[in-house]
């Protein structure tokens, strides 16, 4: 039978609620410091199960492919002093996801879980499980941690230099996938084992072949080994380019890796995470993202970035005076649990210079240099960017990071949703019942990879 394919490109939409920043030379990736607004009235509880329940259920009535946790599993901190100023607490992702599988019914529920502090026959179980719970909705956010802080939360401790990181990750994944194959989809269970660089196990699995067979990979990462790893073992990869043309130098190069792998360019979307601000009028946009844009950068955040780049203790300084006139010396325990910046005089010097240029103020440079707002117009125009992010392969879709909590969404779903569905960019109903479905992939079954 031959599958028709609509004529205008089909756009996949997910929601991130709030995340860790990771930075990434001068800017951040939208993350809970740099994107969330907690002052803001409206925000609620980001622990409190209600507000994951309306971003769910608003994410569901939008038709988005899916809803992902972010995972932290450490406060950020610096000889005893917390720096994790927006939050308080993280929630473990996949516990939180089982809650909201009740309260959903075609939306997909991914969840961030570290591959260097986990396992792959508990993670495995856990997934099967939410695949089992949610009728074929989940998804797994593979992450790595290059952070020896991280790590002491954890028996094993320390960290994995770069590569290992990567090697382990890979092999997790593979892993995981003989553990959810060693049941047929007929529901009979196969012995299973695994020996490998990182992992040597075998034994039973003792979860059933879930509804989507593997439940959807999902991987973040921008450097070499990060795109191949995506290209080897992703279904989807959470990518941070803004730019047209960023997104199209990356688009061909990720999927262009795919052959190595026996894959298709389908068999793996590209999805960047993105901020929004809708105005009925161009300038008045403008105006709310900059209003949000001082709300994300209090005094404090400001300090603390500027913390990053010079590596010095700076809590003397006046968020509303000069920034500091001696150049970075960075100091590897300052702060913990950060990324460290790739090359802080070079970005000293050029925070320098536009403060200079334009007469700003340490917080008003952290606000003009670290800006990532990605969609700002009226619902028109956003709908419009949108669709040519993923017509001209930028992008197959978004992965929305809101300001707000848990209301952040509602506004996108009621007045851009609609209008990209008018285009016929977009879903106007699930046509599927699993995530695998809503992403157009294939159930591992129905390509040979079941024997």
């Amino acid at each position: 039978m031959t599958v028709r394919k609509p004529a205008v490109k089909q756009i996949h939409l997910a929601a991130l609620p709030h995340s860790r920043p990771r930075p990434s030379g001068e800017r951040p990736v939208p993350g809970v410091d740099t994107t969330t607004v907690w002052a803001d009235p409206r925000a609620r509880s980001q622990i409190e199960f209600a507000s994951f329940e309306h971003l769910a259920r608003t994410a569901e009535r939008g038709l988005f492919d899916f809803f992902l946790l972010a995972e932290g599993l450490r406060l950020r901190e610096h000889k005893g002093r917390i720096h994790d100023l927006d939050v308080v607490g993280h929630p473990e992702s996949i516990t939180v996801l089982n809650a909201l599988a009740a309260v959903t019914e075609r939306l997909g529920l991914a969840a961030t879980v570290d591959a260097t502090f986990n396992e792959p026959y508990e993670l495995a179980r856990r997934l099967a499980t939410l695949d089992h719970l949610s009728g074929g909705r989940a998804a797994w956010n593979v992450e790595t941690s290059a952070d020896a802080f991280t790590g002491a939360n954890f028996r094993r401790g320390g960290f994995l230099d770069r590569a290992d990181r990567y090697a382990r990750a890979v092999e997790f994944v593979v892993a995981a996938r003989e553990l959810w194959d060693s049941w047929t989809p007929e529901g009979v269970s196969r012995p299973f084992a695994h020996r490998g660089r990182h992992f040597d196990i075998a034994g039973e699995f003792t979860v059933p072949r879930s509804p989507q067979g593997h439940p959807v990979v999902i991987q973040a990462g921008d450097s070499g080994e990060g795109r191949e790893f995506a290209a080897a073992s992703a279904d989807v990869v959470f990518a941070r380019h803004g730019t047209l043309e960023a997104g199209r130098a990356f688009y061909a190069d990720v999927k262009g890796r795919l052959a190595a792998y026996g894959r298709e360019p389908e068999d793996l979307k590209i999805m960047p995470g993105v901020t929004f601000v809708l105005g009925d009028t161009a300038a008045e946009a403008q105006e709310r993202a900059a209003e949000i844009r001082r709300q994300q950068i209090s005094p404090q955040n400001a300090i603390l970035t500027l913390e990053e780049i010079w590596g010095v203790d700076l809590s003397d300084h006046d968020p509303d005076g000069p920034l500091p006139a001696f150049d970075p010396d960075p100091d590897p325990d300052l702060p913990q649990g950060r990324v460290k910046v790739a090359d802080p005089r070079a970005i000293a010097e050029k925070w320098r210079a536009l403060s200079h240029e334009k007469g700003l103020s340490i917080r008003q440079t952290v606000i003009e240099a670290t800006g990532r707002q990605s969609f700002i117009g009226t619902p028109e125009a956003v709908a419009a960017e949108i669709e040519e992010f993923v017509r001209t392969d930028a992008a197959d879709g978004f992965i929305l990071v809101p300001h707000l909590v848990p209301g952040g969404l509602d506004e996108f779903v009621e007045r851009v949703v609609p209008l990209l569905q008018e285009r016929g960019a977009y879903r106007t109903r699930y046509t599927g019942t699993t995530l695998r479905s809503h992403l157009g992939l294939v159930d591992p079954a129905t390509e040979g990879l079941i024997p």
